[in-house]
């Protein structure tokens, strides 16, 4: 019986939440006990056992131009299991949080049937190099649509995921929850949300979020690439400072027109942090500043000229009128994406520039006036809005 090798990387008092699924391959008679054992003691509430359509999946993605029925199936199925029994085939995986028993293929075969409807835009041989890169996820808004969608994709096969939060009713309107999971770790429900997709991922939790002791720790264990899209400032200025000594790449989208920020410090060791907007401040000196100071200082982070009219006048407003940064579902799953496309292109060795970009779906998408004296509008149908070939707006690397 194995977990997943997840570790909690925090040292928090809270009562943890579980968020490892459990492994059981029947081939070792240890672990066919343990998982018997496991049936018995009640605490499975539901067996899915799906390995019959799972092995027809998987002859079908290893001779995609066969179609095979019948004797001809079964005969194909017992050659790729090697005659092992459907039952004892595979791996049983246990997730104690719901009490779920699952029945799914081994580790490389489930892998080649879940993204093989990535090929023609992944080849199988860059979906393996891919889940072999660390990703860590500063923040769980954006960063757990891009961790989700990372996971997905295929893109990492080790995340960090840290946060300090517990999920609250207010966020329920971007985030992928329920009402019955008030109160549980955003990191725990991340990770939890993963293993279901892929019970194979090594996923490692910061559920306290990050001081400085632990970012370090976090930033040495993931060469490969960050996603910054956490809340504090301190910590945006310090993840870079640590990211860039190590030379790994930086990603954040700001949840707003689609901007999203590109830090090539892996090809560019001495690049200035925000892309220069930043000057030479510091993670020590951001932590000396006041609330006004400090709004000030993420209007100069992000890029004030580049927010949408909307941000820029709410940012003064929070802790005033407004509890928090305004967010929207939309524009999390925009940015999920973004951070995702990016991540991808980076970790299969393509030059990607440093830079800001953005992506403003009011731009790309206009509204337009509506004659409502009931006639017929002139010119472009509402349903068929002229399309842009504009490029998307680029700010250019520093």
């Amino acid at each position: 019986m194995t977990h997943s090798s997840s570790v909690d990387g925090s040292s928090s008092p809270r009562s943890e939440e579980p968020f490892r699924p459990v492994l059981f391959d029947l081939s070792s008679p240890a672990e066919r006990t343990a998982l018997h054992d496991l049936r018995a003691s009640g605490r499975v509430r539901d067996v899915h056992d799906r390995i019959e359509s799972q092995l027809g999946e998987l002859v079908s993605c290893l001779s995609p131009g066969s179609q095979l029925v019948g004797a001809e199936l079964e005969a194909a199925i017992s050659r790729a299991t090697d005659g092992v029994s459907s039952e004892a085939y595979g791996t049983w995986v246990w997730y104690p949080w719901s009490g779920r028993l699952v029945h799914v293929l081994p580790r490389d075969e489930y892998r080649l049937v879940r993204t093989d409807r990535n090929r023609g835009k992944i080849t199988r041989s860059q979906q393996r190099s891919l889940l072999t890169r660390s990703i860590g996820v500063i923040g769980l808004s954006v960063g757990a649509a891009a961790a989700m969608a990372c996971a997905a994709e295929g893109v990492g096969g080790t995340f960090l995921l840290a946060d300090l939060d517990q999920l609250s009713l207010s966020n329920l309107n971007r985030l992928r929850a329920g009402v019955d999971q008030l109160g549980i770790d955003k990191t725990v429900l991340c990770a939890r949300a993963m293993a279901e997709l892929d019970p194979y991922l090594e996923v490692e939790i910061y559920r306290d979020g990050l001081d400085e002791a632990s970012l370090s720790a976090f930033v040495d264990r993931c060469p490969d690439l960050l996603i910054e899209e956490c809340d504090t400032p301190w910590a945006k200025v310090a993840v870079r400072e640590m990211a860039r000594a190590q030379r790994v790449p930086v990603l954040m989208e700001a949840n707003d027109r689609g901007l999203l920020d590109i830090e090539r410090f892996d090809l560019e060791p001495h690049r200035p942090l925000f892309h220069g907007r930043i000057g030479a401040t510091t993670a020590r000196d951001v932590r000396q500043l006041d609330q006004a100071g400090l709004t000030a200082f993420m209007l100069q982070a992000i890029g004030a000229e580049r927010l949408s009219p909307e941000m820029a006048e709410a940012l003064p407003e929070i802790g005033r009128t407004l509890s928090s940064w305004p967010q929207l579902a939309s524009g999390v799953l925009l940015g999920g994406a973004l951070v995702t496309d990016s991540a991808r292109r980076i970790l299969l060795g393509e030059h990607v520039m440093s830079g800001s970009y953005g992506v403003d779906l009011n731009a790309l998408i206009p509204a337009q006036d509506i004659d409502r004296t009931g006639t017929e509008p002139t010119g472009a149908g509402l349903c068929e809005a002229p399309v842009s070939h504009q490029p998307v707006a680029v700010e250019a690397a520093r």
